[in-house]
């Protein structure tokens, strides 16, 4: 895992990670959501939230690699739903 990581494995999907805006996606070119689905289909969150906590649970396990804690697995709280 060390170096860069293959992407581009989605035909159409585009998911951009800007330091300063988080992660965004695509779908031919079109703006689309990130989603938390179940195995059964039910939407569980979707938006901007779970690209934030995405983005954070990457940063964060990334950072405590970097320092030498050990700990390469970061856990988030559960999401509660957005109005």
């Amino acid at each position: 895992m060390v170096g860069e990581q293959k992407t581009g494995r989605i035909d159409g999907v585009r998911i951009e990670a800007v330091v300063h805006e988080g992660l965004t996606a695509t779908y031919n070119g079109e703006q689309v959501r990130l989603a938390i689905i179940t195995a059964d289909g039910k939407i569980i969150a979707a938006g901007k939230d779970v690209a934030r906590e995405a983005q954070a649970v990457a940063v964060n396990c990334y950072q405590n690699m970097l320092k030498g804690q050990g700990r390469m697995r970061v856990l988030s709280p559960p999401l509660t739903q957005s109005k």
